[in-house]
């Protein structure tokens, strides 16, 4: 049964509306989303992802795995993100063990002994059961129809804008460029090629694209090959006998992924959202924020950086469910030098300068209705 739109018709939510679509046509565009934009195509959220991936790991990497859950007994949240965070923090200081040449290597977690050569086996096959419970039949309708409104709708009548959409995409799944290649909208998400690829960060930078996909926490379908270093895209079945992957899967949490070295794909993906974060003087950009819980400390921070530094320029425009504003989010309404930069469409109202209350919950937090506020519907 679809949303009722009802409640966003009446003011001050119906003024709010507008402003997003006015906002959204903006030439200085980008979206950042979250698993939550992926829950309306069938997909899992990270907090999903728990119960999925134990059932579908082995025994021992279920008891890692099982241990370092329980390290975070009592925590507020967390998600599989921050367990694997976890375990490549603990892979790390048993491979700085070993680089010493330390008597004692093995790590001690939940009362037993594991080496790295375990730890780095249990972070395999979690990434590998990720990737399963990710890669599935997806209904990606939703997706067609944001993307369709992004490019066609909003800018109908319009000049076209004089730069590529940006994506910055948090998931792992492959909806974004799905449905952007479907509704043939010209897109790099930094792999040259076509089903099999490879990195070329070049391929950003081509004049004629519409969209810029970064996938700030890697992809379900990259791999890294044997002594290489940036991924690869392998399609499924063509795979030679002269080439062997190293990595099955190119995802990372979110703490770890950001290692500042030029020969690392992911911080060249940081580079380039500081860069959409950063535009130059006398651009007033617009980022659309959706399906993110604002739990990873690295991207809140580049959005603080980015509010603070672009002298008022920069517009969040914040699509949560969240009752009203936690956390950062609730810091930075509560600011009065970054309050007039945040909207904050929550279930319970609209923060802005002010906040708006309303009585009933609304439905434009969700995913599925920002596309169809998007595209005309009211």
């Amino acid at each position: 049964m679809l949303d009722d739109l009802s409640l966003l018709r009446v003011a001050p939510f119906d003024d709010a509306i507008e402003n997003v679509e006015r906002l959204i046509s903006s030439p200085n565009r980008a979206f950042l989303l979250g698993a939550g934009c992926s829950k309306c195509a069938g997909l899992p959220l990270t907090t999903e992802l728990k119960d999925l991936v134990l059932a579908r790991v082995g025994a021992n990497t279920r008891q890692i795995l099982g241990d370092v859950i329980a390290a975070f007994r009592g925590a507020k949240s967390s998600t599989i993100e921050e367990y694997l965070s976890e375990l490549v923090d603990l892979m790390a200081i048993a491979k700085r063990r070993a680089d010493c040449e330390a008597e004692d290597q093995r790590i001690d977690l939940g009362g037993q002994q594991y080496s790295l050569e375990d730890l780095s086996a249990a972070l395999k096959e979690v990434r590998t059961s990720i990737v399963k419970c990710i890669k599935i039949n997806a209904d990606i309708a939703t997706h067609r129809q944001f993307i369709n409104a992004v490019h066609r709708q909003l800018q109908s009548g319009k000049r076209e804008p004089s730069q590529p959409v940006e994506y910055l995409v948090l998931n792992y799944d492959t909806l974004v460029e799905d449905a952007l290649a479907i509704e043939r909208v010209p897109y790099s998400d930094g792999l040259a090629g076509g089903a099999t690829g490879w990195w070329d960060l070049a391929a950003l930078s081509s004049d004629h694209l519409q969209a810029r996909v970064i996938k700030l926490h890697g992809s379900i379908d990259w791999v890294i090959l044997k002594d290489e270093i940036f991924p690869r895209r392998i399609r499924e079945g063509i795979l030679p006998a002269d080439i062997e992957v190293a990595e099955g899967a190119v995802i990372w949490p979110a703490v770890t992924k950001y290692r500042e070295t030029e020969r690392d794909p992911f911080a060249q993906l940081a580079r380039i959202m500081r860069t959409v974060l950063h535009p130059p003087e006398h651009t007033f950009p617009v980022l659309v924020v959706c399906g993110y819980r604002f739990g990873d400390a690295h991207i809140n921070l580049e959005l603080y950086r980015a509010l603070k530094e672009s002298e008022q320029r920069l517009t969040l425009l914040v699509f949560t469910e969240m009752e009203k504003p936690e956390g950062v989010l609730k810091s930075w309404h509560e600011d009065p030098t970054l309050r007039n930069q945040v909207r904050i469409h929550a279930k319970n109202g609209f923060f802005h300068t002010v906040a708006n209350i309303s009585e009933s919950d609304l439905p434009w937090w969700k995913f599925e209705v920002l596309a169809r506020l998007l595209g005309g519907e009211r």
